[in-house]
């Protein structure tokens, strides 16, 4: 009987707390205008859902994209631009994706709204299935109670629900990565060939590297893994190097088929952008969309991108950027629990090959982003977020003394203190996100001084993406103002939605754009009138010689929308 009763009490739990996930994901997407990234995203999935040519899947493989395109299909009048130049000739070049998608979103079709809320369900769901990745990564790792407690934290983390409502690849990214380091560590923890383990293994890295280039990073970092004596006994080290190494390397090419299948079996001229790789574009081959891709990634990250960090601007990167952005807005509960993850999981032996195995790659996966110069957000960093959370969501079983066997109860003396642990580890979770709703992308901890400091830290997508547009609107309305002067930071046409603006400063659309080099106002004395300046313009994040907004910057706003547009009304 009491046995019923904790499995209905759980049943009760995950079902709350999945309602709650979904009013939480739901009612915030749906206030949020689109954002930077999300209509090149949403027209490459529906070029190739509709065409099956994945030639604007340069940068982003088509796996993730695909999947936020597919209810586009249950709009019956939804309209491809497929005779503009930029899908016929790709023009301009390097840029081609950014021009169809704007001409997909805004002009070729007018339904911005439904569209955006289809791209972005599959996403939501996809958040869900990481919640189920981790629950069953942590229960292999510490118990049942453990795995519970890791599906609730991923469920509620503030930039995993950032994330997990918006068309782009990075919460699939970190999902199927995730999965992949799952299914190769089930890989190699039994002795010998599993086919079955390692079918899957293979499987899973395929679905990874098919939902975005970066998580490639990651081959390398299982190499590291594999030399690790973390499997096996002593006397069998070197045969159980030997034999992880070679079960990577038959993973690697199963993983290699699965990417040519999310591509559509593409095979066609090589396309490489660089002056090294050109001389092989006379041949033909298999997916060369995706290898393209990656010689692009590597240039861009060479180049570099303009990068805003507590005041600066850069296009050479910033090594304190991702230290920075993780202290300030990974949830402090995660950060201390770490700590106490490293302590406590370290001084036990039986939990140090589980402890090696979250946080090496993770830490591998840190340096090469702090080496980086592509300096654009925290989301870059959101596959490791599931890696910690899997480890400390271990704590309350390495604190009662043992860890348990994959579905058994904590037990023993310290059963009310690793309750405890648990609750205070969930509260740590979810009271920042209730507190925050509905502007995730804004979330910044305490430490940072929450998210009213938070532009003053990071710009972009850790703060401002524009997705505050339609607050604006419906501010606009409420206070009956006819018009604003607007400095937007954003992807959305404020005139699509009606609004009456004088464009100001801002970036990227050329209405804005345009005017950095002679703003329509004086900057060191503002002419009267209603001002609305997005975050990321008002510290001119994109650009070094930061002067049009910097009278602004030392006034108090008289509103503010959500975190990342500011009101100044000087009437």
């Amino acid at each position: 009987m009491k046995f019923l009763e904790k499995k209905l009490g759980r049943l009760v739990l995950v079902v709350t707390a999945v309602w709650l996930f979904f009013f939480l994901a739901l009612n915030s997407m749906v206030h949020d205008s689109p954002t930077m990234d999300e209509q090149n995203h949403l027209a490459r999935g529906a070029a190739f859902v509709k065409t099956g040519d994945p030639r604007l899947s340069l940068e982003h493989p088509p796996l993730v994209n695909s999947l936020s395109a597919l209810p586009l299909l249950l709009l019956p009048d939804l309209q491809l631009p497929l005779d503009h130049p930029s899908w016929t000739d790709l023009q301009p070049p390097d840029v081609y994706w950014y021009v169809f998608a704007d001409q997909f979103l805004w002009h070729a079709n007018q339904d911005v709204t439904r569209m955006i809320f289809l791209g972005r369900l599959p996403i939501v769901f996809l958040t869900l299935g990481l919640a189920l990745v981790g629950f069953h990564f942590a229960r292999e790792f510490w118990g049942r109670p453990s795995g519970y407690l890791a599906f609730f934290l991923l469920l509620f983390e503030p930039n995993i629900l950032a994330n997990g409502r918006l068309v782009t690849t990075d919460l699939g990214g970190a999902l199927f990565i995730t999965l992949a380091l799952l299914l190769v560590w089930r890989m190699w923890a039994v002795p010998g060939w599993d086919w079955r383990r390692l079918l899957a293994a293979g499987v899973g890295l395929g679905l990874a590297f098919g939902s975005k280039l970066s998580m490639l990073v990651f081959v390398p970092i299982l190499l590291v893994m594999s030399l690790f004596p973390i499997f096996n006994a002593k006397a069998q080290r070197r045969r159980g190097v030997f034999r992880r190494l070679t079960q990577l390397g038959v993973a690697g090419l199963i993983s290699i088929v699965v990417v040519w299948v999310i591509f559509g079996f593409e095979w066609g001229a090589f396309r490489f952008p660089s002056e090294v790789l050109a001389g092989l574009n006379e041949f033909s081959g298999p997916m060369p969309t995706f290898w393209a891709g990656i010689d692009q990634i590597v240039n861009v990250s060479r180049g570099g991108r303009a990068a805003f960090l507590l005041g600066e601007t850069t296009t050479e990167g910033f090594l304190l950027f991702f230290p920075v952005a993780f202290l300030v807005k990974t949830p402090l509960v995660l950060l201390v629990g770490l700590l106490g993850l490293v302590w406590l999981g370290w001084k036990r032996p039986s939990s140090r090959p589980k402890l090696l195995y979250l946080l090496i790659p993770a830490a591998l996966y840190f340096g090469v982003s702090v080496i980086s110069n592509i300096n654009i957000g925290y989301r870059h960093l959101l596959p490791i977020l599931p890696l910690i959370i899997v480890g400390v969501s271990g704590l309350p079983t390495l604190f009662a003394g043992e860890v348990q066997g994959k579905g058994k109860s904590w037990h023993g003396e310290d059963t009310g203190h690793s309750l405890a642990i648990s609750m205070i580890l969930a509260g740590g979770i979810l009271l920042p996100s209730l507190f925050i709703h509905p502007h995730y992308l804004s979330y910044f901890n305490l430490a940072a001084d929450g998210p009213a400091n938070g532009a003053a830290i990071l710009a972009d997508s850790s703060n401002d993406w524009g997705q505050d547009l339609l607050r604006l609107q419906n501010w606009l309305a409420e206070n009956g103002e006819d018009s604003v002067r607007l400095g937007w930071f954003g992807i959305g046409d404020p005139a699509y939605y009606g609004m009456q603006f004088e464009p100001l400063p801002g970036f990227p659309r050329a209405e804005f754009l345009s005017l950095w080099n002679n703003p329509p106002f004086d900057v060191e004395a503002p002419e009267p009138g209603l001002y609305a300046i997005s975050a990321s313009s008002l510290w001119e994040s994109h650009w070094e010689a930061r002067h049009v907004y910097a009278w602004f910057r030392t006034q108090e706003p008289t509103d503010r929308i959500g975190y990342s547009i500011y009101i100044y009304d000087l009437r």
